[in-house]
């Protein structure tokens, strides 16, 4: 966090510039923080905040009220208090929120930062002090665990446009670029957005004809109190199978070898472990002289059993499994299912909702119609099975539900249809500004009809910006060798995202345009 009494050297910005200092405000500045607010508050009366009146800030919050000195001359200065906002509307005036200027209003139990003033000396303006200030601020607000930055933000172009526009028609073209407001550019460049206009909120503004914007800044890592004994995890550590395909005899050797994974992922203290798409696969040998059909439906009757030891292991392993996909035979139609086994003993089902051709033509295998997204310990996440990945609208439904990680369990034969799986993979991380977590099977099953070969790389993706790698790979498992693929993903990093990132793939969508929806058939639950 950059802390007061900061100081930056400013090589070539400014030959008459040496240093620039951000520290708290004191009193000792007083003289000179009035001759700026007056310089800089002229078109209002009583522009000056009163001796007396500064130290009460200083002495209630002194860690709201900072200023900054350029070569030890007071160049700038932004005051805050923290307010409780259930106690007040969004039709406030200046007066009411600062408890008629005795700051009465600031507690530290509120909930927001709440902007009282800001300014800089116009000599020193064009050097980006604002942004440093208001820097300040958010770090601020993020350490004190508050929801967001409020305040009134004056018009002071307005008066030239009243005759024209009413205020909110004025706001809209300096959004546009069509009129310059210094405050509201400065604001909206620093990621405010307009809550409401406030009418009445500074008597004597005559230049913003006593109109505000009512601004907001949001802070994505506020954490609501709770008194419940849970912690929703900022970093969550993914654990990946890449399971070897190979003869197993039994249904005990392949437990014991999916005990192994599990252990040895949670050894590594994962959160997630995740499990191809039919990896019990070579327990389908034993009836490779049935007819494919009949095989695969063989193998779905080794469905529950594995599903109840994923559970068993989840729980005592103290690991969330994702159990990659299996047969499944529901009223006779065969689906492509799979289970999140919780660490709490919870058991959710997902379904593969696109099965590829050769399933359909070969097996027989029916799509399902469940869309929805899963509550963890860690945070949403999402599951789509191999196939499902190469269709975005998925995915972007999940995404809209609030998802943070999509698992993918999958299962190709050749490189070309691994890369389908693996570039669409990719693209559903940087069009949903989410993390993609792939895992598949490897090697040959000489034995079992439809299952000849396998080809994968395990992958952990990212959306492309700046606090992720370049590539947007996190992390990538050797090609077609058996192993693990451990990563870290931070989902703070995904809420700065969705706020401040360099493009904004979910909230830029025109949805004015096109809209995206669930049909009848499907559901959620």
């Amino acid at each position: 966090m950059q802390t007061p009494t900061q100081v930056t050297n400013i090589p070539g910005e400014s030959p008459e510039i040496e240093k620039i200092e951000l520290k708290y405000l004191s009193i000792q500045e007083y003289q000179q923080l009035r001759e700026l607010m007056e310089e800089a508050y002229a078109v209002l009366p009583d522009s000056a905040w009163e001796r007396e009146e500064i130290q009460r800030l200083i002495d209630c919050f002194p860690d709201g009220q900072i200023a900054i000195l350029i070569d030890g001359q007071l160049a700038g200065c932004a005051l805050s208090i923290i307010i409780d906002y259930s106690k007040f509307s969004d039709n406030h005036t200046y007066g009411e929120i600062t408890g008629n200027y005795t700051f009465s209003t600031h507690t530290e139990e509120g909930n927001l930062l709440y902007g009282i003033d800001v300014f800089v000396a116009p000599e020193f303006r064009g050097l980006r002090l604002g942004r440093r200030m208001y820097d300040y601020r958010k770090e601020l607000c993020e350490k004190l665990n508050l929801e967001g930055i409020l305040f009134g933000g004056r018009l002071p172009q307005y008066h030239l446009y009243a005759e024209e526009m009413g205020p909110r028609g004025y706001i809209e073209k300096v959004k546009a670029r069509e009129i310059h407001d210094p405050v509201l550019n400065f604001q909206f460049a620093n990621d405010f957005y307009v809550k409401k206009v406030i009418k009445g909120y500074l008597e004597g503004d005559a230049h913003s004809m006593e109109y505000a914007a009512l601004l907001m800044w949001n802070n994505v890592l506020y954490t609501a109190p709770t008194k419940e004994l849970k912690t929703e995890k900022s970093v969550v550590r993914l654990g990946l199978v890449q399971w070897q395909m190979r003869p197993y005899r039994t249904l005990d050797v392949l437990i014991e070898q999916m005990e192994y994974f599990v252990q040895t992922v949670s050894n590594y203290r994962s959160d997630f472990a995740l499990f191809p798409e039919f990896f019990n696969a070579p327990l389908m040998a034993e009836y490779n002289d049935l007819s494919e059909p009949d095989a695969i439906r063989k193998l779905a009757e080794f469905t529950e059993p594995i599903m109840r030891k994923f559970s068993e292991f989840s729980i005592q392993y103290n690991i969330n499994i994702i159990t990659g996909s299996m047969p499944s035979v529901e009223n006779g139609a065969l689906y492509n299912v799979g289970y999140l086994c919780k660490r709490d003993g919870t058991i959710e089902k997902f379904y593969k909702l696109h099965v590829t051709p050769d399933e359909a033509k070969v097996w027989g295998m029916t799509g399902g119609n469940l869309v929805r997204t899963f509550d963890t310990d860690c945070g949403k996440i999402g599951i789509v099975v191999c196939y499902d990945v190469e269709f975005p609208e998925l995915p972007r439904i999940m995404a809209e539900d609030g998802m943070n990680i999509l698992f993918v369990p999958f299962l190709t034969d050749t490189q070309n249809a691994y890369s389908r799986v693996r570039h669409c993979a990719q693209a559903r991380a940087i069009e949903n500004e989410c993390y993609v977590a792939i895992a598949g099977s490897v090697g040959n099953l000489p034995k079992v009809h439809n299952m000849d070969i396998q080809y994968a790389q395990s992958m952990v993706f990212t959306p492309c910006d700046f606090a992720f790698p370049s590539n947007g790979v996190k992390a990538e498992a050797t090609p077609n060798t058996e192993m693990i693929l451990v990563a870290d993903v931070d989902l703070d990093l995904l809420k700065e995202l969705h706020e401040h990132g360099s493009v904004h793939n979910l909230r830029d969508r025109r949805t004015d345009v096109y809209r995206l929806e669930l049909k009848g058939k499907a559901s959620r639950e």
